[in-house]
């Protein structure tokens, strides 16, 4: 890819230039995972600062020439990964040798281990109302939680938290940019129907209404992860 050179470079220090963006092109593009900056600095033997300056023009670069992939920094590093406006493209490609996706199950589980962590898988099942012990199994198999320690508390139990490997499939550069909870917070007829109801004793079944909010908070953070995360598993 060629980049413009500006006024006050001479022809010795574009090529210089040309040959760093090369290098870091061809780095990228045969890395697995995330480059960290830092690592790219070192094998360039540059300031961490000029990795940055030049990975964000050649961002830019792509996205103004309209070119079907992007250059992104996620997980604390760089990587090459499709354009979002390709993804119905990509998606048959994928399916073609793959066709199945994380179930709302799973989604749901990871969902609370990524809100809540560190956490328990005690915690998770009290939150969903049923046993998380194979869901949990299977994550930890995919890599996308891991054990971060243990619950000094009686029983010592793991408290599991979300991998690289999740910020990576989900785009994320860090945890902070999780969506905001906010978003998903019914609404305060909801609240109040749900107040009642715990001051009467009543079973909050029976209140279609609160029981539909409800459904709808857990299907909009389930379907902004399974947008997300694309196609990967089938497993509950």
């Amino acid at each position: 890819m060629k980049m413009d050179l500006s006024e006050d470079q001479s022809p010795g220090e574009g090529s210089k230039r040309g040959d760093l963006v090369s290098a870091l092109e061809a780095m990228l593009i045969v890395a697995v995972d995330p480059v960290s900056p830092n690592l790219l600095a070192q094998l360039l033997e540059i300031p961490t600062d000029e990795v940055e300056r030049l990975c964000g023009e050649l961002a830019s670069a792509y996205e103004n020439e309209g070119r079907g992939f992007q250059l992104l920094r996620v997980a604390g590093g760089y990587r090459y990964q499709s354009h979002p406006a390709q993804a119905a493209w990509v998606e048959r490609f994928v399916l073609d040798s793959q066709n199945s996706r994380l179930t709302s199950a799973a989604l749901e589980t990871l969902a609370i281990v990524a809100y809540k962590q560190p956490v328990s898988k005690a915690q998770v099942s009290a939150i969903r109302g049923v046993d998380v012990d194979g869901v949990i199994r299977n994550l930890q198999q995919r890599g996308y939680i891991a054990e971060l320690s243990r619950d000094p508390g009686p029983g010592n139990a793991v408290l599991f938290g979300t991998t690289s490997i999740f910020l990576e499939r989900f785009g994320l550069d860090s945890l902070n940019e999780l969506p905001s909870l906010g978003e998903f917070v019914p609404d305060a007829e909801v609240v109040e129907a749900l107040e009642r109801g715990l001051r009467a004793g009543t079973d909050l079944a029976d209140d279609e209404s609160v029981h539909g909010q409800e459904e709808a908070v857990e299907e909009s953070i389930v379907d902004e992860m399974s947008s997300a995360v694309g196609i990967v598993d089938t497993d509950d």
